[in-house]
């Protein structure tokens, strides 16, 4: 369907990042992405449908929860796609902030491999 990966953030504007930030970046898109699909297809369910895939959520069963979406929501990937264009448009928006703040946050650090030499 989509792939979170390098390619994805430098489209993004996001390539310089260092390789640690770019996870961080990466798993952050990810979370966001989850919470947005989640709170869009929660808005379209009835409450019996909300507590049913709960139930698959908190027994970390994603897989029961992806063939229950499938059966009850066939538009969700539609939603996912959605909610990813969205996502990329802001952060491509905010790209030079993301990549300014996180140059002076690692600038006031020092590398562990300095350290150690």
């Amino acid at each position: 369907m989509f792939q979170l990966d390098d390619n994805l953030l430098q489209q993004l504007g996001l390539g310089s990042l260092p390789p640690a930030e770019k996870n961080k970046m990466l798993a952050h898109i990810y979370e966001t992405l989850e919470l947005r699909v989640g709170m869009k297809l929660a808005e379209q369910m009835t409450d019996a449908q909300l507590d049913e895939f709960e139930k698959f959520i908190d027994n970390n069963d994603e897989a029961g929860a992806l063939k229950w979406l499938e059966t009850n929501f066939p538009n969700y990937k539609q939603v996912v796609a959605d909610e990813l264009e969205k996502l990329k448009i802001e952060i491509k928006q905010q790209a030079p902030s993301i990549i300014e703040a996180t140059m002076k946050e690692l600038d006031g650090q020092q590398p562990p491999q300095a350290a150690a030499a």
